[in-house]
């Protein structure tokens, strides 16, 4: 292993796993090892990306922890319910960590594990696109403000053709789109912290002539009401779909029962939700407040569409998610992240996400000249 290279270990072979694979080893400045329980899986990557491979199990903590001893500092690209597991390895064999986990829990656990993280060793979760790019964008435009009033974050990741009633496809972990539908939501709400029902606060908008619908799902702030708790009135984070989702979605995880059999949705989604890579990832983030005595209003658009990762087709979620994560890799080896323990995604520069070779995706976005502001449907608590 070359020392001039950063030596990584990610963990999974899927989509993200492949594409965080082949953007860092194609950099010439890291060591990419991956590793996943599917041999499958492995020879796919290989057949893209011509880097180190290897099987492993994580839930055998002793081989976990001798495979990180041995290539680096880890990134998980894995299931959030696996990510627990692969932070106490990290923790025993002394690797700073790394994942994309929208899951409110599995980022406490992971925090109750940094605090014995030793020097230079760092435990830094959520690091995609929401939670992650979005909380870095929000807090700088925070920043601007001498006092703050509302800060909104809404993010989507959609089909640039639906067609079918959902008008919705699968371009990213459907677990994760359940759990981020079913679970509790972190708001500021009246200045004081509280939890939002899932697929409540819908509200619409438009941006460049398309009219669009957002809802309260969970996780995509990550640690910004901790951050901003005592410092805003209102603080949210809603998902963005086409109209007419949010109606379809609550008939089945209500109506029907779905949010008590989730492995059945799994099941049902992915046998009728065709995958795809022709997609687009919205992020609009509003933020109001006093600046010099003035009530004022700043407002962020932009749309990051399907592309290609060093010559391969890849969705617009694969390229902001795995170059969000290979940012934070970057910067933490460059020595502008906190040196120990937990590190959160506002401790991440604007300036230096953007400027950085990987997060080029955000930085080139195409901007939206004309938001309209949200509109709520119903009151911000839900029903």
């Amino acid at each position: 292993m070359s020392e001039s290279k950063h030596p990584v270990t990610i963990l999974g072979a899927g989509k993200i796993g492949r594409g965080i694979a082949r953007i860092l080893h194609l950099s010439g400045r890291y060591e990419v090892y991956v590793a996943d329980i599917s041999a499958d899986a492995l020879a796919s990557l290989k057949e893209e990306t011509p880097v180190a491979t290897g099987e492993l199990d994580v839930n055998n903590h002793a081989e976990m922890v001798s495979t990180l001893k041995a290539h680096g500092s880890v990134i998980s690209a894995l299931p959030f319910d696996q990510n627990v597991t692969v932070a106490r390895a990290a923790l025993e064999a002394g690797v700073s960590y790394f994942d994309l986990t929208e899951d409110v829990a599995t980022t406490q656990a992971i925090r109750s594990i940094a605090e014995e993280a030793a020097e230079g060793q760092i435990f830094m979760p959520q690091c995609g696109l929401a939670p992650g790019y979005i909380g870095i964008l929000a807090h700088d435009l925070c920043q601007q403000f001498d006092r703050l009033d509302r800060v909104m974050l809404r993010v989507g990741a959609l089909p640039l053709y639906p067609t079918n009633m959902l008008k919705y496809n699968l371009t990213w972990s459907i677990d994760g789109l359940i759990n981020e539908y079913c679970n509790p939501c972190e708001a500021i709400y009246s200045g004081e912290p509280c939890d939002l029902q899932p697929l409540e606060g819908l509200e619409s908008f438009a941006l460049d002539g398309v009219d669009y619908e957002a809802f309260n799902t969970s996780g995509g702030l990550g640690t910004l009401c901790e951050t901003l708790s005592g410092k805003v009135n209102t603080l949210d984070y809603k998902t963005v779909r086409y109209a007419g989702h949010r109606d379809l979605m609550m008939f089945l995880l209500h109506g029907l029962r779905m949010i008590d059999r989730r492995e059945l949705l799994k099941e049902l989604m992915e046998d009728a939700i065709p995958c795809t890579n022709q997609d687009v990832v919205l992020i609009f983030s509003t933020v109001t407040g006093w600046r010099k005595h003035r009530f004022e209003q700043i407002a962020c658009a932009r749309k990051v569409y399907h592309d290609q990762v060093h010559g391969l087709d890849a969705s617009s979620i694969q390229i902001t998610t795995a170059s969000s994560v290979c940012v934070v890799v970057d910067l933490h080896f460059a020595g502008k992240l906190p040196g120990k323990g937990f590190v959160r995604q506002e401790d991440v520069r604007l300036s230096d996400f953007e400027s950085n070779e990987f997060g080029l995706p955000y930085a080139k976005a195409t901007t939206v000249k004309t938001p309209t502001t949200p509109h709520a449907a119903s009151h911000p608590m839900g029903t």
